[in-house]
């Protein structure tokens, strides 16, 4: 159940037609509420965090980065800071125990991995405590399918018929949370319009594609990573997001990456297929342009690597295309904390 400013959140709604529906009157109401306008505007008003791990002060704090599709739940007496970045169609979930202050945090894609997902991520954060005080922040998304929009009123003729990626995304996670059980404390909804800037032509982008929580105080700020903070075993680990579409062991569900208990990354096997790379060369043959429009969900609102970081990618299974060369004896590719407070391979 959604609670905002402390009270139980009601749309004073009584018609529970379809989820589609109640979802969208949810949305809807909790984007025009001004304890949640307030909350978007003070987001808003924040400078962006630079990430960078190679800039670190002789006593380097610990962060959990978290790729698309991903999520992880740390305990803050072992992680400062957890996050993600490179959200533009995607929206990122924290979701934090006021008691414990356990906090996971998850890169959501598709509606059809929120309600397993939801599950993965509370099963440490509530630890059986149906009674426990959840915040809630949720980041991400745009006006992606609004281009004609921009002289709307209201936030309710906005989104009165749209399809695009990010609402129904939006849409599915408001309305699974306020029908569970647990007390889900929204803070921010910095979501669809207010997350959204528009050039002189009126084209949509996100404002911010990524945050940062301090575990400890459970703060939120926009964020952006750089190389050095998007690890460990990056490449691997944004191979693995594509290949989990062709594992049905995957289906509706988040990819496990980090173990809460030992403070380790366990990258768990995936396997490429012939077909993958059948269709990895025929696009590292196209144009930057034609893998955008091919690639991506937004492609006029991707950040600046987003083609780089596809062709060292495939440049990757190229040169591997044998799964097992990357994963031996399908063993997982496990990384512990170093003294640095950045990961080894062990």
């Amino acid at each position: 159940m959604i609670f905002v400013g402390g009270l139980p959140f009601s749309t004073n709604n009584s018609s529970w037609s379809s989820s589609s529906s109640q979802g969208s009157d949810i949305l809807v109401a909790l984007l025009e509420h001004p304890v949640l306008v307030s909350a978007s505007h003070s987001f808003k008003s924040m400078e962006e965090t630079k990430v960078s791990v190679s800039s670190e002060t002789p006593s380097p704090s610990k962060y959990v980065y978290v790729f698309q599709r991903e999520y992880a739940t740390v305990d803050p007496a072992l992680v400062d800071y957890v996050g993600t970045d490179e959200a533009t169609t995607c929206v990122g979930l924290v979701i934090r125990n006021r008691r414990n202050r356990m906090t996971s945090i998850a890169h959501m894609d598709n509606p059809e991995i929120v309600d397993i997902g939801l599950c993965q991520m509370l099963s440490l954060v509530v630890d059986h405590d149906l009674d426990a005080e959840l915040d809630v922040y949720l980041i991400g998304g745009f006006d992606d399918a609004s281009p004609n929009h921009a002289n709307v009123t209201t936030i309710s003729e906005c989104y009165s018929d749209m399809d695009g990626y990010s609402l129904p995304l939006c849409r599915k996670l408001v309305d699974t949370l306020q029908r569970r059980q647990e007390k889900f404390h929204v803070q921010t909804l910095h979501v669809l319009g207010h997350n959204t800037k528009r050039d002189s032509q009126g084209n949509a982008y996100p404002i911010f594609h990524g945050f940062l929580v301090e575990t400890c105080t459970g703060s939120l700020s926009p964020a952006s990573f750089d190389g050095t903070s998007r690890c460990p075993d990056e490449i691997v680990r944004r191979i693995r997001v594509t290949s989990s579409y062709e594992d049905t062991s995957w289906n509706g569900k988040l990819l496990e990456t980090y173990d809460t208990q030992t403070d380790r990354f366990v990258i768990a096997p995936c396997r490429w297929t012939v077909r993958k790379l059948h269709i990895v060369m025929s696009l590292q043959q196209l144009s930057d342009e034609e893998i955008l429009r091919r690639c991506s969900t937004s492609p006029s609102a991707e950040g600046p690597d987003f083609v780089e970081n596809l062709r060292r990618q495939w440049n990757y299974l190229i040169k591997r295309p044998d799964w097992r060369e990357t994963f031996p004896w399908k063993q997982p590719r496990v990384f512990q904390r170093a003294a640095d407070g950045g990961w080894r391979r062990c």
